[in-house]
């Protein structure tokens, strides 16, 4: 039950007590009762304003409580950032309209292989099933009774029910809800079928490779059906709880996925796009007002590629100052480190003096050719007081969702018109065309099945 929704019972169920009950409760609150006598309010008036008051204060006591001690979290649905309503329109038909028209260009392969990820830990229970979409297909991600995350198709292969749509868990198999067929979840074997005197030796669904580390569930794709080739490091803060989760934002970006890693490199667009402070917003059109020129945000860039073993990892180098009415201000310098593994996961890691010590989990995963996924999982000093995370989160949210605004309406550019300062941009791309094999999916056409 929610904060808002708890202070509501209570207020209801203290409201019922006072009104119903017979005398005259009121005369327990001392002093302040002669003041209501005095302003007229007596009986029931006085009953229903003593309760109307408690409800107000218990609601704020819990909204209190909430802004500045539970988790920060902000979903995005896919129409709510990054789209221009005029004329009328609606979000959704503003968001529809953009990507009918939109040029796509020459695109690259849309699923490059790598670990992505499908749910957080605690968003899964032991015995819980649940449905997810992800790299075009649909998964039934389950907790088996020994406490591991299990991956499978989420098609029955006997007559196509969903298995995530009212399956149930039975030890570490999930059950169809059709007729009631059993599946391992490690390898997609099925070990029962009610009312068959055999199961054959070939029924089975897919289950794929799946690892739960830094309280996060991943799975790991490849077109050819190759295992993992390396491992998402650890870190080893979130794993002993020294780093507690703070909260999460969830976007969706109409987009390709190699252009969100490939902000890393494209140093020359944080002076220009993240300049402007994080209080003018992120609707581009109104960034740069005047009103907001008094703070400022001063960014300093490298990125780079790892060498082997781990040439499937690069790290961008950021050192961000701010400055008010010009003036820097030492304290509130911010080092990041984002350390990013494969094409979907990216670590970024905080070091301040002040604020303490963090990383936000930036996570990127195709649902569909042009449809991303992108969360950002804050997890911080335990010691720290939340709200310290929680405002880090927000700001990084504010800035990204600049950024989503060009993801958006942008055309992907396969050949781009570079200076020699963009020279970073094409390094990338030669380094996250690694992850793409010779029978790695392709969009062959465009085709709007998914409205908002």
């Amino acid at each position: 039950m929610s904060n808002a929704k708890a202070a509501a019972v209570i207020g209801l169920g203290v409201g019922a007590m006072l009104i119903t009950q017979g005398g005259d409760p009121l005369g327990s609150v001392g002093s302040w009762y002669p003041i209501w006598s005095e302003m007229g309010l007596r009986g029931a008036p006085a009953r229903a304003f003593f309760c109307f008051s408690v409800g107000v204060l218990f609601f704020a006591i819990c909204w209190l409580y909430r802004q500045l001690f539970s988790p920060l979290e902000l979903l995005r649905s896919p129409e709510d950032v990054g789209y221009v309503e005029e004329d009328g329109r609606t979000k959704a038909q503003a968001a529809n309209d953009a990507r009918r028209r939109r040029k796509i260009g020459e695109l690259p392969p849309v699923y490059p292989n790598g670990w992505y990820r499908v749910l957080d830990s605690h968003m899964l229970q032991r015995g819980e099933v649940k449905s997810v979409s992800i790299l075009g297909e649909q998964v039934a991600v389950f907790r088996g009774h020994d406490g591991k995350a299990y991956v499978v198709d989420a098609y029955c292969p006997h007559l196509g029910a969903n298995l995530a749509v009212g399956g149930r868990v039975f030890g570490n198999c999930i059950e169809c809800p059709f007729h009631g067929w059993q599946f391992q979840g490690d390898n997609g074997v099925c070990v029962k079928i009610p009312y068959a005197e055999k199961v054959p030796d070939f029924a089975s669904v897919r289950s794929w490779p799946t690892c739960e580390v830094n309280k996060q569930i991943l799975v790991w794709f490849h077109c050819d059906g190759e295992g993992p080739q390396w491992i998402v490091p650890e870190q080893p803060e979130i794993t002993n709880d020294e780093w507690v989760y703070r909260g999460r934002t969830e976007h969706f970006i109409n987009a390709h996925i190699q252009e969100i890693p490939e902000n890393a490199a494209d140093i020359a667009h944080l002076s220009h796009l993240h300049t402007p402070s994080m209080l003018s917003g992120a609707d581009l059109r109104y960034t740069n007002s005047k009103i907001w020129e008094f703070v400022q945000h001063d960014w300093k860039v490298d990125w780079k590629p790892e060498s082997e073993p781990n040439k499937h990892c690069s790290q961008m180098f950021v050192k961000h100052a701010l400055r008010v009415f010009g003036c820097h201000w030492p304290l509130l310098d911010v080092s990041v480190v984002a350390r990013q593994v494969g094409p979907g996961i990216v670590f970024l890691l905080f070091d301040q003096t002040f604020l303490g010590r963090g990383v936000i989990m930036h996570c990127v995963t195709p649902v569909e050719p042009l449809l991303q996924c992108v969360t950002h999982t804050i997890f911080y000093q335990s010691n720290i007081p939340p709200v310290v995370p929680k405002f880090i989160l927000k700001v990084e949210c504010i800035q990204f969702e600049r950024d989503v605004m060009i993801w958006n309406n942008k055309k992907y550019v396969s050949k781009p018109l570079l200076v020699k300062e963009d020279s970073a941009i094409q390094k990338h791309r030669r380094w996250f065309s690694q992850f793409y094999s010779e029978n790695s999916p392709r969009l062959q056409y465009q085709r709007d099945k998914l409205d908002f």
